[in-house]
């Protein structure tokens, strides 16, 4: 005798879809908010107006908005075709910024491209075409029965060669993100236990190798426990320093939204990097924790949705960038709570930033794609659809 399993809310394939679309919206808008908030002042003095980096991220929120809701709707077919592309785009894109006079640097990355109107990261598209790709890859491994396929050959040397060249821009951050997804997309991939952890001992140690070639890594690495020690505190423990401050100051409900201390000069990238700090001395606890159950619910709705894929390509490019995205959250708020050291990278639809907005709504166009093709999705919309005509008929 059959057991049916129990429906629950987040069961249900339709609340999955609204949880994945209602909190992406949710943290878009916040991000706007919160960017205005964080960088009017730096806005001023280097843009001449409060409103001018806010306009840059509207601009390409209304660009990415669009965009996701035309690929969304794009068939598997349309997907594979361009998965087949996806590292070779990516290293071209990787390469490019590495041309002397092409690439920029910003802050010591040398990993980007300037189009005289804004400046451009190739790096953030990358990560959504390499999880395309490899997730095709694996998909074509899984369709053809060959489960004793060596899945480290088939996409870590890619992988590999992207991080090498995000790296030569100086950019460990970046990099960080790229090994944590390929290590991500392994162990969907059904890699054994005791490859898995000597892959990831692996990584870790080029990691820490990497952290001690540089004098400043070491630095950053050092003073994160303790951003506060004397002889830390005005050079490279400022910024872990700041950001805790801002945090602490916050309180249970916040100094008031537009009323942070820390980003009048204290608080470098206040509206990138830093910005969680604005928003628990903004917000305080309660801003912090909203933030934070958004991205819990982005990312459980990632998964959720990837899981119940019948197609494996979908299943694992789903989970791959479920991957990106938590990684990067983790990264982020551990930099902004000291738990981690500072690494520079974005948290995700909250933070400044074109390139980062624009890769992530790729991202989650072929997750919502994903579910659509649930045929349990498509028919509670349109049911849907007909109780609203009904309403105004």
């Amino acid at each position: 005798m059959k057991t049916q399993k129990r429906s629950t809310f987040f069961t249900r394939p339709i609340n999955l879809y609204y949880m994945l679309v209602g909190s992406t919206l949710a943290l878009s808008i916040f991000g706007l908010i919160m960017v205005f908030s964080a960088s009017s002042i730096y806005s001023l003095e280097n843009k001449g107006a409060t409103w001018a980096i806010l306009f840059r991220q509207l601009t390409f929120l209304v660009l990415a908005i669009p965009m996701a809701w035309a690929l969304s709707r794009f068939s598997l077919t349309r997907w594979k075709f361009f998965a087949r592309f996806g590292v070779i785009a990516s290293v071209g894109l990787l390469a490019v910024v590495q041309v002397p006079g092409v690439g920029k640097s910003v802050n010591g990355n040398n990993n980007w491209i300037s189009l005289g109107f804004v400046d451009v990261q190739p790096s953030e598209i990358a990560k959504f075409l390499m999880i395309l790709w490899a997730g095709s890859i694996l998909a074509k491994r899984e369709r053809a029965g060959d489960i004793q396929a060596n899945v480290l050959k088939l996409i870590a040397p890619a992988f590999l060669l992207c991080i090498l060249l995000v790296l030569l821009g100086k950019d460990l951050g970046t990099a960080s993100v790229f090994a944590f997804v390929l290590a991500g997309m392994l162990w969907v991939s059904g890699v054994h236990l005791k490859l898995f952890a000597a892959i990831s001992a692996a990584g870790f140690l080029g990691i820490a190798a990497l952290i001690i070639s540089a004098p400043y890594r070491v630095a950053r690495f050092s003073v994160f426990l303790n951003p506060f020690a004397e002889d830390q505190y005005k050079s490279v423990g400022w910024q872990p320093a700041h950001s805790l401050l801002g945090l602490a100051s916050g309180g249970l409900f916040g100094v008031g939204l537009g009323a942070s201390r820390q980003k009048w000069g204290n608080l470098p990238e206040a509206h990138t990097d830093f910005i969680f700090a604005v928003i628990g001395e903004e917000l305080g606890l309660i801003g912090t924790l909203a933030v934070l159950a958004l991205l819990a619910a982005l990312i459980f709705s990632i998964f959720k949705i990837a899981l119940r894929c019948k197609d494996p390509m979908s299943r694992y490019v789903g989970s791959g960038i479920g991957c990106w995205i938590a990684v990067q959250t983790i990264l982020n708020i551990g930099s902004a709570t000291s738990v981690l050291p500072v690494v520079g990278v974005t948290l995700p639809f909250v933070s400044y930033g074109g390139s980062a907005l624009i890769s992530l709504y790729l991202g989650l166009s072929y997750v919502i794609g994903s579910a659509l093709r649930d045929p349990e999705v498509t028919n509670e919309l349109q049911k849907a659809l007909e109780r609203r005509r009904l309403r105004t008929s």
